[in-house]
């Protein structure tokens, strides 16, 4: 197997954090990556809210928290309340309803500017995996392990996997910045 092909998977990694993390960035539909990860104190510690309630969406802008412990509905409405998300919770017969409003101008360019953030940030975690498997391939033509002819074939293959990945979380960003943007 060689240098490049061994480094594919640090790459996927990065695409696959990316997906994951802009998930949590608001669109104008409810998701429940939006409160999955936010922190209860519960039972003498701070746990994910997706590990202490089944969370669903039955509505676009509807976000249902039914904890599997209705003891726990209190704590659950004080962290909510105290989250960035934007919207009150209401507790009714053992299940909290999150109803977000709809996005305001301002808003969208505040969540387009995080989505920005949060792409570049992608963006220089593949150029320093990059950078990484540049400096192995020099050192493989340095001791000899590959020829100069191997070393720039390496490179010309590097910078077009390298060139596909930046490709893909401009395509991720674009489509998720549609989202956040529709009305």
């Amino acid at each position: 197997m060689n240098i490049t092909e061994s480094h594919q998977e640090e790459f996927t990694k990065t695409i696959d954090f990316l997906k994951k993390d802009i998930q949590s960035v608001r669109t104008n539909r409810a998701n429940p990556e939006l409160i999955n990860h936010i922190l209860i104190e519960v039972y003498g510690t701070k746990t994910p809210l997706e590990q202490l309630a089944t969370l669903s969406v039955p509505e676009p802008r509807t976000i249902v928290i039914q904890p599997w412990d209705k003891n726990i509905i209190k704590e659950i409405e004080k962290s909510l309340s105290k989250s960035d998300v934007g919207a009150p919770p209401m507790v009714n017969e053992g299940v909290i309803r999150l109803t977000l409003p709809p996005l305001n101008e301002e808003r969208r360019k505040d969540l387009v500017k995080i989505l920005h953030l949060k792409l570049e940030s992608a963006r220089k975690s593949l150029r320093a995996i990059r950078d990484s498997i540049k400096e192995e391939i020099v050192k493989s033509e340095r001791s000899k392990e590959i020829s100069e002819d191997d070393k720039y074939r390496l490179f010309e293959k590097l910078d077009k996997m390298a060139g596909d990945y930046q490709e893909e979380v401009k395509l991720i960003g674009e489509r998720k910045e549609k989202e956040i943007i529709s009305i």
